[in-house]
């Protein structure tokens, strides 16, 4: 089979379609066929090598895919050859096949095409076990969500709507935050012109997802409510940062700093397994939706990555296969 490889880091020009080993069904996984793929930040770090993949991964880049099952392993009894699939992986899905432990493995939902499919198990995941089973956010509370028109974005906006939250979002352009307002957020702050924790006001957020890091950590525990809870999941704006405890203690504050790709499999299961019980009702009764910017081949992957890191798409960019 073919995968994109990384023969070594560098910019968006490294990555090469190349003729690689296929991959066998171990115990408890299955060899899905890849119809499609995402770009997510951490191809984008690991094309640049600053993100190996976690032990015993395969080493393509590839968080998430969609396609048909090909091949079941021993002690999968829930699956057969033919199911149409999408899953989370710890790495991989820039291939023509890969193999997943069955414990990330999700059906397409209910009117969502098995290509489209590929845009949902990174974003699912990541918002669901950060915003509700880390934060746990409830309704009439106020989600506040940096970088509303990214793929993680688009989908906490939805999320928080659904359960009746109020949410405000940040974005750096018109077209973006009107993208947010599309889909239900209900504050629009252009980060170039405004000023987040000014424009929330003295009531503050009660749950944040920060995808910028260390760069926005201090405003952040200064745009928290009280009994507020903050969580970090990307550090686009760098890994260090002063706190202030004082500050974060006189609001009873809680700061959490999560990652989804190196968890071991039962517990990515576990989050795969709350993900099929609460987010796909909602995607198949159409309340909720993916965002996807646009579908290239996958042997364009460079093209995508160069899209990516222009910070330009609104939702997820997706490889086809």
């Amino acid at each position: 089979m073919y995968a994109m490889t990384i023969p070594q880091p560098g910019g968006p020009e490294t990555l090469t379609w190349a003729e690689v080993p296929d991959p066998v069904a171990g115990d408890g996984e299955v060899v899905v066929e890849v119809a499609a793929s995402a770009v997510n930040r951490a191809d984008i770090l690991q094309r640049q090598g600053n993100y190996n993949p976690p032990p015993g991964a395969v080493p393509y880049p590839g968080l998430e895919c969609s396609g048909r099952i090909t091949e079941v392993g021993p002690g999968v009894p829930d699956w057969a050859v033919g199911d149409e699939v999408c899953a989370l992986l710890a790495g991989g899905g820039y291939a023509e096949k890969v193999a997943v432990p069955a414990g990330q493995l999700l059906p397409v939902p209910k009117g969502v095409d098995l290509v489209t499919a590929a845009a949902l198990p990174e974003v699912t995941a990541t918002v669901w076990s950060n915003v509700f089973m880390v934060a746990h956010l409830r309704p009439a509370e106020t989600l506040l969500v940096h970088g509303g028109s990214s793929g993680i974005g688009t989908m906490a906006v939805q999320l928080g709507k659904a359960v009746g939250a109020r949410v405000a979002v940040t974005a750096g352009s018109a077209e973006k935050l009107a993208a947010c307002r599309e889909l239900g957020a209900d504050v629009l702050i252009n980060y170039r012109e405004q000023d987040f924790v000014a424009e929330l006001g003295a009531d503050g957020a009660d749950v944040i997802l920060d995808l910028v890091g260390a760069k926005y950590l201090a405003r952040n525990v200064d745009a928290l409510a009280l009994n507020g809870r903050l969580v970090v999941i990307g550090m686009q704006g760098g890994v260090k940062a002063e706190l202030n405890l004082a500050k974060l203690m006189a609001k009873r504050g809680a700061i959490a700093a999560t990652t989804l790709r190196a968890r071991p499999p039962a517990e990515k299961a576990a989050i795969v397994g709350a993900v099929r019980e609460h987010v796909w009702p909602l995607i198949e009764a159409g309340s909720v939706k993916p965002v996807v910017d646009r579908p290239l081949p996958m042997t364009e992957a460079a093209e995508a990555h160069r899209l990516m890191e222009s910070s330009t798409h609104i939702g997820k960019i997706l490889l086809t296969v």
